[in-house]
Formats: C-alpha cells, structure tokens, sequence
C-alpha cells in the first residue's frame, strides 16, 4: 500500500483513529494501556538497509522505482497523535488514539499500533477485574511463563500493574519499567532435598525478611508443622493447590498458635478474578494472590477486536471525510473527542463520541494531544502514577459497570451532529459505489 500511494504519487495527509469495536463477553469497560510504547516506537520507527534490501528483492515490489525505496531510507514518522492517558476507562467505538500523518507513514506505523495497544489495554483491563475481585488484596502478576513469548511477558507485567497489580515476578519489567518484583521457589527447590524441612531452612536462612514457603509439594499442613517445628518465621506460606478455602483457615489457625501471626498467606494455582471472588466469599483467610495464566494472557478474552480505521483525508478543499458502510461494520467519518459527563457525586454518567470540533463544557474531553511533529510534547507520566489514575478512575465508574458476572452496561453515544455526519457523507458515497447499470444489447 505504502508502494502504491507513493508511485501514484498520491502523498494527502490522513487521519485514522484506533478503537475497539465491541467488549469481549462480561467486560463492561477496558483500561487503556501501551501508550508509552506506541509513542516510543513512532518516535524511533526507521527502516535499515538489510530491510529495505529484503523488500526490494521481493518479487511483488518487481515494478516498483528505485526512488520508493530510498524513501524508505529516509522514512520518519512526522505526524499528529491524540490519545487518552493511559489507565483511563474506555468502552466500546471510542477511540483511543488517532494518527494524522502523511498517508503512507499513517498506514505504516498501523500494525504495531494495533498491536502494542490492544495488548496491554486487554491485559490492564483483565488485571483491574482481578484486582476488584482481590477487594484490597493484594495481587502478584505471576504469567510469564505462559505468555505468548518473553517480550510479551514484559509488557503484561507492565499492563498488569497499570491495572493494579502491586506487582511482578518478571524481573526484566522490574528493572525496565520499576515495577516491584516479588519471588518465591518452586516445588523442584523443595524436591532437590531429601528432606522438606531442610530445603524451608536453607531457603530462610538466605532470604530472613522475604522468603515465602511454598508448603504443597508434598502435604501442606505436615508442612506448615515442620516449619512451626523448625523455628522459621516466613514472611509468608504459599498455598497452590487443593481446597484453598479450606486449607488458608487451617494453616491461619495453626500459625496463630504458633505466635506467626505475622506470616501472610500467600495464595496461587490457576487463578481467576472469579475463583478470587469465590474463595473470599467463602471466606477464605487468603492475605495476597498471584494469578499468572489467566492475568498475563487475558485467558477468557484473549484477544480484543479493534481496529484502525481511515476517517478523513485532506486535500487543498479542506477535509475530506471517510467512512465504512459494509453490513455491520459501519464505520464514523471525520476526527472524533470523547466526552465524559459525571453525576453530582463527580461518577461517571455517560460518553459522548462527537465531532473533534464540537464543545460540551459540562464534560471531560479524553482524547489530548501527545505528538506533534513526530516528537512527544511532554514526559511520560510515571507507571506508579498511571495506576493511581486507573484506580482514581475505575472507582467513578457506576458500581453495576464493575461487576464481575453480568455487568451493567455503561451508557455511550454519538452526538448528533456525528450521526448527520455520517448521513451526509453516506448520500454523498451512494452515487460514486453504486454499480453502473449493464450495457443495453442492440
């Protein structure tokens, strides 16, 4: 495509605008993540020469000039980016980032952008309905070993803590975003000693202040016993498996006698802000969660259905506004801002998605500018302060959107004006598709 519009010599800028067209099954909102490395990657997009090479060695490139290619040599991102913040609530069709740019460097750069938003506002939104669940527990991000690769381990450790998890096992997130790191040790640590006992004190004696005794490898309450027996204090004990609901009141009750009150239990195993949910309304005596697999792969809801569509290109006449009218997937034109309106209480009540050039002065426009020219126009907020918005503003939203099962559905519109938008621009199209009617046999 980038070929094409070079070689027609078709150079107008355009806008397109990110969004996710519906919310996955019991999501009633999304929490907005990946800006910070959206912005990273337009300001550093460049293409080198060993690709440039391989591009041009492709036999579908064969009619393609020479002066396309040196384009590629000097290619930069000099565009316009307007998005929301990162942890903001965010709903179905309203935009989370809109690009306006040349239109060969606007459609280069929509791959990754897809990509590295959706993924960490899929995995941000799962782990603030893992964190709801928690009510107040706190909640280890544990997934990397099932992510869908390391890097992508990385990036859900930072999704997950936008969303407030209070931190990760992955210590490459730790070191790149400064995400706390918090570790344990696993069966095969226990196993490589004969006996349990030894391996809880060898593994207390390094880590006096941190260490946390994962007890079922073999029976946990004979473990919670050697451990009483042997004098240890851990900070904490990891129950992952069995009746966990069970076995936290009994391994609280026989630590209590033992004066360690001051151990936590730690819980894990196949995790879920349901089973979370199911195991403190039982009244699981539970102090912190790590929850990997369905946190670091949004297990339920994997993958987020958004999109980048084309909504205006400009010409010397002004904008010229773009839209989709195939069954379903009807698309607005033109360049949109997102309206937040609250109740007196200062809750969220209602969205409006309008035109970028209308004013509501009783709400909130989301969507800011954050690049111009290519360049940032200020630092990125720090992640610690990106999850204390997230959790500011989910607790705005209506209590029955946050529910876990069968949420309420939160209220968004268009304006009006963007629906007569939409009209005049459908009347306008219908005579340029509609199909020339067939030759008359003489």
């Amino acid at each position: 495509m980038a070929a094409a519009y070079f070689e027609n010599n078709f150079r107008a800028t355009a806008s397109f605008e990110l969004y996710v067209r519906s919310l996955p099954p019991e999501r009633s909102f999304l929490v907005s993540a990946g800006l910070e490395q959206a912005l990273d990657y337009l300001e550093r997009v460049r293409f080198q020469p060993e690709g440039i090479e391989y591009l041009r060695r492709q036999s579908v490139f064969a009619h393609v000039s020479s002066a396309f290619f040196d384009y590629l040599r000097d290619f930069r991102f000099s565009g316009e980016v307007w998005a929301m913040p990162e942890g903001t609530p965010v709903f179905g069709e309203e935009p989370l980032l809109r690009v306006t740019a040349p239109i060969i460097e606007a459609q280069i750069v929509e791959t990754f952008l897809l990509s590295t938003l959706l993924f960490q506002t899929s995995i941000a939104s799962k782990a603030a309905r893992v964190v709801g669940a928690a009510d107040g527990r706190g909640v280890v991000e544990f997934g990397t070993r099932r992510a869908h690769g390391p890097e992508a381990g990385v990036l859900a450790a930072r999704a997950a803590f936008v969303g407030g998890c209070i931190g990760t096992s992955n210590v490459e997130a730790g070191q790149r975003f400064g995400i706390p790191i918090f570790g344990t040790l696993a069966h095969s640590f226990v196993m490589a000693y004969t006996d349990e006992e030894e391996a809880f004190r060898r593994f207390q004696r390094l880590f006096p202040e941190h260490a946390v005794l994962l007890v079922d490898t073999y029976d946990t309450l004979a473990a919670i016993e050697k451990i009483i027996h042997a004098g240890l204090r851990p900070k904490s004990v990891r129950l992952d498996s069995g009746d966990l609901g069970k076995l936290s009141h009994e391994v609280r009750r026989r630590l209590d006698q033992a004066g360690l009150q001051d151990t936590h239990i730690f819980a894990s195993g196949d995790l879920d802000e349901f089973a979370i949910a199911d195991l403190l309304a039982g009244g699981a005596q539970v102090d912190a969660f790590g929850v990997g697999t369905a946190l670091a792969t949004s297990k339920d809801a994997p993958a987020l259905g958004g999109v980048y569509k084309l909504v205006d290109v400009e010409s010397d006449e002004g904008p010229s506004y773009r839209a989709k009218f195939s069954e379903e997937k009807v698309t607005y034109p033109g360049r949109k801002q997102v309206f937040r309106f609250r109740d007196e209480a200062g809750s969220f009540r209602e969205d409006v998605i309008a035109c970028e050039t209308e004013r509501y002065p009783d709400a909130e426009p989301l969507l800011s500018c954050v690049m111009r020219q290519g360049k940032r126009l200020a630092p990125s907020p720090s992640l610690q302060g990106i999850q204390e918005r997230a959790r500011k503003e989910l607790a705005k939203l209506p209590a029955g959107c946050r529910s876990l099962r069968s949420p309420q559905t939160y209220p968004v519109r268009f304006s009006g004006d963007l629906e007569r938008l939409l009209e005049d621009v459908r009347d306008r199209l219908a005579g340029v598709v509609r199909a020339p009617a067939p030759a008359k046999r003489s």
